[in-house]
């Protein structure tokens, strides 16, 4: 198993960022080193506080990587359109490792993890790069479009408009959709671009997490070799194993 370099913020609970992927690799078989961008204090009430690290010492932990021994990247919160910059700048530089990015901009149970101006970075900086792969939920991906919400009829031309920002493949996922969840997989093949659905039952319950766990388990995936749609399905059958535990 190859190694996976996990971007982005601390959870005290593990239970996202950084400290998920970790956990991820252990159970995935890949190894993970790690970039702190921020640290955030973070509990069932949501954010409690955040703390972006110095510009300088991101991008001296950037430049720390053992880049010839990173397989694939996984980009998580990012606090600022600074980081957000800077990070885009070390990952252009790798034009050959796919990236994945989640473009998180607050927690699940509320409150923000970005400062104003980090959202058009990520889609004019980082989801513009040709590596990058998109995996936004429909509120993120609303927010990248400037809409105030996504339709399940809707998804196909919003992931191929978020497409258009200039990455490789975007994956918008329809875990928050009432009824069945629904994701969305575009990706540019060949001089075209394939569009892939995929559907599967809903597992009750409330859960965390998910999309920290689909963007780390398809970066594990893609580390080992898989193709993007193939790297896909093994994330979904990583977060249904992890939200089948939960039950």
């Amino acid at each position: 198993m190859k190694a996976v370099l996990s971007i982005g913020t601390t959870h005290p609970w593990n239970v996202a960022g950084v400290g998920l992927d970790i956990r991820l690799g252990a159970r995935t078989g890949n190894d993970v080193y790690t970039v702190v961008a921020a640290v955030s204090a973070q509990d069932a009430g949501g954010v409690r506080a955040l703390h972006a690290v110095d510009p300088v010492t991101l991008r001296e932990q950037l430049g720390s990587v053992p880049w010839p021994q990173i397989a694939a990247v996984r980009v998580g919160a990012l606090p600022s359109a600074e980081h957000v910059a800077i990070v885009a700048e070390r990952i252009a530089a790798h034009p050959r490792l796919y990236t994945v990015v989640d473009p998180v901009l607050s927690a699940s149970p509320g409150g923000a993890l970005a400062a104003p101006g980090t959202l058009e970075a990520l889609r004019d900086r980082l989801l513009a790069l040709e590596n990058a792969i998109a995996t936004p939920n429909l509120a993120e991906g609303a927010a990248l479009l400037g809409r105030r919400a996504i339709e399940r009829e809707e998804m196909d031309d919003a992931a191929r408009a978020i497409l258009a920002f200039g990455g490789c493949a975007v994956v918008l996922t329809g875990g928050h959709l009432e009824g069945e969840p629904r994701d969305v997989l575009v990706e540019r093949a060949r001089e075209r671009i394939r569009s892939e659905s995929l559907a599967a039952s809903r597992i009750p319950g409330k859960h965390r997490g998910t999309g920290c766990t689909l963007a780390f388990g398809m970066a594990a995936a893609l580390a080992d070799g898989a193709s993007i749609g193939d790297a896909l399905r093994s994330a979904r059958a990583l977060v249904r194993a992890r939200l089948g535990e939960a039950v």
